[in-house]
């Protein structure tokens, strides 16, 4: 059983990230430091709730500009 653990974890590490995922964790450090605003100069977000849909929601429009 360690040998399959330890085989899950390099698989991990070696896959890259989405630009959405990337995006994603961007959007949440900026909630952890407190400088995420909802909207232009809007008011800092407290809610993680509302920090996750603000992150899928500009993940989404990066997509589809990329296209």
């Amino acid at each position: 059983m360690p040998g399959k653990l330890l085989a899950q974890t390099k698989w991990k590490k070696n896959m890259k990230m989405t630009k959405k995922q990337a995006k994603i964790g961007k959007v949440m450090g900026e909630f952890k430091e407190g400088t995420l605003h909802s909207g232009k100069g809007g008011k800092v977000v407290k809610n993680p709730k509302q920090a996750i849909a603000i992150a899928i929601s500009e993940a989404a429009k990066s997509a589809r500009y990329k296209k």
